[in-house]
């Protein structure tokens, strides 16, 4: 008869829970600064009420840029403006010693110890920093024309204020507890812990560049007008999810813009192993210095921006660009073509220039798969007999086919999203018909002089796009798993 003994689950002590308490607290505080409504520092009807802490205090001129006309008009002297940057940079960095210490907070007694010092100078900071903002908002009321200004005494200051006097207090009665148990000899951060803090970065800019954006798609549901507030403006509903199925012109836009968009990315999906072909055959290169230059030259494009690209592209099609100057001189033609204002064929040209720009960025991640290869497999393989192809076919190849599916299946998830950048620069009157994708449409129907300027639409057709991408991704990722059984969620 075996007995398995049951694994131990880690459950929260008891003893730890203050010290839990005190770093979701820390992270409330540190989200603060990049809440609006909880800014102190908008002491001013004529501040943008959608600006926040880290805004105003890491730029003078957006809070300056409000008051121009004020400043013309004698309204306002620069000292209230002054001391309110002043106030949102001494609250800023009480904020950034607050990330520190939560971050301190992670380690054993000694660390937190410091981290409670870091908190009583967050506490401190923020102390001064509302009450110079307190001054800051005595000022506006005392300027010559305080009627025209606005002046406001936001919630924010109070709410500032009672967390970092709760700060320093819970940080008091830590220390307390501290201070009783042994002081460690050096200070020491558990393996997990180190991990989360070297990817707590990136996590923050996916969560500023990817989450916070998404807040954006309330707007499809407003009758939005560009220079007046969101909360004034009349909530529609789904009236324009209904205009954009039930009007047929929109839906012609819609469907001629999905069919420049899906044909660009069916050839990019069709043609996505030509990263991994350029990356075995460069690996096959006897010549260390001949493979370093090809990568080399292959890389550049890469960093080029798509301006530049075009410029390139200009200075060879162009009517006086390189091409027609050649045909010109051999008597082939008798005047110029401009090729960027032909509309045939955009599908293929947009994709050999892509295809230049990122050919070999995109093989290096299949360079660096084909070195992970166990070289004992190609010495079996020539063993028995294999030559170069048969190596190349028989374990290269395999190989690389784990790293070539999961590509394929982000692809397949961004079938929709074939960029801006490229498309922009491209575009004209001749061939915006086969050259205008998803992207694009979008920009040019929000926010493009040549758009119709319709916000809430632009912003709807986004947000359908981001579901339908996940979707892709959460059904390809399924499809991997019924033929490959392998998955990369």
């Amino acid at each position: 008869m075996s007995y398995t003994v049951p694994e131990k689950k880690n459950k929260i002590k008891a003893s730890d829970m203050p010290m839990i308490l005190f770093r979701v607290f820390l992270v409330m505080v540190f989200l603060s600064a990049f809440i609006a409504e909880l800014n102190p520092a908008r002491l001013s009807g004529l501040i943008n009420r959608n600006v926040t802490l880290f805004t105003c205090a890491t730029s003078y001129s957006t809070i300056g840029r409000w008051f121009v006309r004020s400043l013309n008009q004698g309204w306002i002297e620069q000292p209230p403006l002054t001391v309110t940057y002043i106030g949102a940079l001494i609250c800023a960095l009480a904020i950034a010693l607050v990330a520190a210490a939560f971050c301190l907070s992670l380690g054993n007694n000694k660390m937190r110890r410091l981290s409670i010092t870091f908190s009583w100078g967050a506490a401190i900071l923020g102390a001064i920093g509302t009450i110079v903002l307190l001054y800051a908002y005595t000022l506006f009321t005392d300027s010559p024309s305080p009627g025209r200004l606005e002046p406001i005494l936001p919630m924010g200051i109070w709410v500032y204020l009672a967390m970092f006097v709760v700060l320093a207090v819970y940080a008091l009665l830590l220390y307390l507890k501290l201070i009783k148990t042994e002081a460690e000899e050096q200070y020491e951060l558990e393996p997990k812990y180190r991990l989360f803090l070297m990817i707590l970065p990136f996590l923050a800019l996916v969560l500023l560049f990817a989450y916070l954006p998404l807040v954006g798609w309330r707007y499809a549901f407003f009758d939005y007008t560009p220079g007046i507030p969101l909360a004034m403006d009349d909530f529609v509903g789904l009236q324009w999810f209904r205009f954009l199925f039930n009007n047929p012109a929109q839906r012609a836009q819609i469907v001629r813009v999905m069919r420049n968009t899906l044909a660009l990315s069916g050839i990019g999906l069709a043609t996505s192993w030509l990263p991994m072909l350029f990356a075995i055959f460069l690996s096959e290169l006897r010549s260390v210095k001949f493979k370093r230059t090809v990568q080399t030259l292959t890389t550049i494009p890469n960093y080029i921006s798509w301006v530049l690209v075009y410029g390139i592209a200009f200075a060879i099609f162009s009517t006086e660009g390189f091409v027609n100057w050649v045909l010109l001189n051999l008597g082939l033609i008798e005047r110029g073509t401009n090729h960027l204002m032909d509309g045939s064929h955009m599908w293929i040209k947009m994709w050999a220039w892509g295809t230049w720009k990122g050919l070999g960025w995109g093989a290096i991640i299949y360079i660096a798969s084909i070195l992970s290869i166990d070289p004992q497999l190609y010495e079996a393989a020539m063993v028995d007999g294999a030559g170069r192809f048969k190596r190349m076919w028989h374990v290269t190849i395999p190989g690389l086919l784990p790293t070539f599916f999961v590509l394929l299946l982000l692809g397949i998830s961004n079938v929709l999203s074939n960029g801006l950048d490229q498309y922009l620069v491209f575009e004209n009157h001749a061939n915006r018909t086969t050259i205008e994708v998803l992207d694009l449409y979008i920009f040019n129907l929000g926010l493009a002089s040549g758009g119709s300027g319709n916000i809430p639409l632009s912003t709807l057709i986004g947000m359908l796009k981001s579901v339908i991408s996940v979707t892709l991704l959460f059904g390809a990722n399924r499809l991997s798993k019924f033929v490959r059984g392998e998955t990369i969620i």
